[in-house]
């Protein structure tokens, strides 16, 4: 057996791991590209070492180690609080104002998850004073946090532009950006209606539960939202490169005392951090071995020039429900688009990456993700845990479909 088919089996074999365990992939990824890069193919275990993503893995480390310090001191709980506040007790404008908090503290740099973990609690007991659907306040929640994930500021965003620039696909921050919002935003456009928001504007004016006004900003927290501010300013307006400029910005909030070290340290996510840069190495073993182009054949059995935006965000939708969207799918799809651009004989390579990028992130709002759960976990002890997963859950699949009709009609509309 050649080493490009060995590759390709390893990872089919860690994306089928990753869909029916809760091992991190990242670990057996290193694993299976060792025997594969050294003794199928003939390889010095440095060249396999320099397969390691060292540039992706300090940027993924300075933006979460910095938003760590953020988090450890209570800024972002602050924000999400004055945020909650400028809600009112407009029980219409609770759901559209949580899902545009989420996006908010997701888009600035924490990323979906510690965006959801900040604002659930808040939303889903505001929900409950203000009589608005639990399963309504849920999805505002976990789409407005993905509707923020992929900015170049948060850590997927970090992941998703990394791996599209190795793929040799052109800059496309807004595109990637404009097309992940316009997607959740439509989505929870949607779901406000139909499950009733409209109806709120009727319901009396309460006053949501936690709209008490809190207490002023520390001086270590205002210290943070200048650092924050400053290095924002710096990679949008300078290009500074984010992830060093991150723990430059973490390293003065920490000689500040604006935080402890060592929470700040263990809020960053390592788990995801080894995951992306495990199966970062088995794909870079598939580049090298011709694993790549036999990936893409297959791929491209799937689909044709017309229909591969849908068929990519309905493949990588579907795996993304079991899986790891930053930890797998993106790295694992978002290389193999110009070879199956190759392949095909057709499509538009910026189309097809902007689809598997919507493809995998619409369905994050089920309880299976990390997302989904947070906003359960949210629900005040009078609501229905049971009703809501199942709500969650079938919604979370539907998305899986609706994301590839979105990609198939309308992506094109997002390449510059």
């Amino acid at each position: 057996m050649t080493p490009a088919t060995l590759s390709v089996l390893a990872l089919v074999a860690v994306i089928v791991l990753s869909l029916t365990s809760r091992i991190n992939v990242g670990i057996v990824a290193v694993a299976l590209a060792f025997p594969v890069g050294i003794y199928a193919a003939g390889w010095k275990a440095d060249a396999l070492l320099g397969l390691f993503p060292s540039a992706l893995f300090l940027t993924l480390a300075g933006v979460t180690l910095l938003f760590g310090v953020a988090q450890e001191n209570g800024t972002l709980g602050a924000l999400a609080r004055r945020g909650m506040r400028a809600c009112g007790g407009t029980p219409a404008l609770l759901p559209p104002l949580f899902f545009i908090l989420a996006c908010a503290l997701a888009a600035i740099g924490p990323g979906a998850i510690a965006a959801s973990a900040l604002v659930a609690p808040l939303a889903m007991a505001a929900g409950a004073t203000a009589g608005v659907s639990p399963f309504v306040m849920a999805l505002m929640v976990a789409n407005g946090a993905n509707a923020g994930n992929l900015s170049p500021f948060s850590a997927v965003g970090v992941i998703v532009h990394t791996q599209m620039q190795k793929a040799g696909l052109p800059a496309a921050e807004f595109g990637v950006f404009a097309a992940n919002f316009a997607a959740h935003a439509l989505v929870a456009a949607g779901a406000y209606v139909f499950f009733g928001g409209l109806a709120l504007r009727r319901a009396p004016r309460v006053a949501p539960a936690g709209a008490a006004e809190g207490a002023p900003l520390t001086g270590r927290q205002w210290l943070t939202l200048a650092v924050l501010a400053a290095w924002i300013v710096g990679v949008v307006a300078l290009k500074v490169n984010p992830g060093l400029s991150a723990f430059a910005g973490a390293a003065v909030l920490i000689l500040a005392r604006a935080a402890e070290d060592a929470k700040a340290v263990a809020a960053v996510p390592w788990s995801v951090l080894l995951m992306v840069s495990g199966v970062s190495v088995l794909v870079g073993v598939l580049e090298k071995t011709g694993g790549m182009e036999l990936f893409s054949s297959l791929l491209a059995g799937l689909a044709t020039p017309g229909t591969v935006n849908g068929a990519m965000a309905f493949v990588t939708g579907l795996i993304s429900t079991y899986s790891s969207t930053s930890g797998v799918v993106y790295p694992a799809f978002l290389p193999m688009v110009p070879g199956l651009v190759e392949k095909l004989g057709g499509g538009h390579p910026l189309e097809i990456a902007l689809s598997i990028n919507v493809g995998a992130a619409i369905v994050d709002v089920s309880p299976l993700s990390t997302i989904g759960a947070l906003c359960i976990a949210g629900l005040p002890a009078s609501g229905d845990a049971k009703r809501l997963f199942r709500q969650m859950l079938l919604w979370g699949f539907a998305m899986v479909a609706v994301g590839a009709l979105f990609c198939q009609f309308l992506i094109r509309f997002f390449v510059p």
